[in-house]
């Protein structure tokens, strides 16, 4: 069996996330959504998981951090192309979110951008091509 992420995030409306993160292109697990908790699911290995305050504080003795005010983490999700890369940004700027909080970047093998939530978590999104990234490091390490 592959490796599951679940990427456990505090949140201050449940609703307002959910739909925001159906709008970028999540499905929600009713299996694991209450009034408290939503499974938002990218992918057969990434998932993850919106927690009200109250049910966050459940699983850490540690302050919730401010997301808008300090970096608590930053989460990277691979698409197919730099064209689907595009369409998840122009979809997360639809839905709310704030595009592009950090620089784009484009390496020719790599592209990708970066959304930020209604809550203030920053997702980057990238695209690259594995080949041309092998061959751009193997060209670095022998230079």
């Amino acid at each position: 069996m592959s490796k599951l992420i679940f990427v456990n995030l505090p949140v201050a409306d449940l609703d307002r996330a959910v739909a925001f993160y159906e709008a970028v292109g999540a499905v929600k697990n009713e299996q694991f959504t209450d009034h408290t908790a939503a499974c938002m699911v990218f992918s057969e290995t990434i998932h993850v998981m919106l927690l009200t305050h109250d049910k966050f504080r459940q699983f850490t003795p540690k302050p919730i951090a401010d997301s808008k005010a300090a970096t608590e983490v930053l989460i990277c999700m691979s698409e197919e192309s730099r064209e689907a890369v595009d369409a998840t940004l122009a979809k997360a700027g639809a839905a709310g979110g704030r595009i592009d909080p950090g620089p784009k970047q484009d390496y020719g093998f790599m592209y990708g951008r970066s959304f930020e939530d209604p809550d203030g978590h920053i997702f980057e999104v990238m695209w690259m091509d594995v080949a041309a990234a092998t061959q751009a490091a193997g060209e670095m390490a022998t230079a």
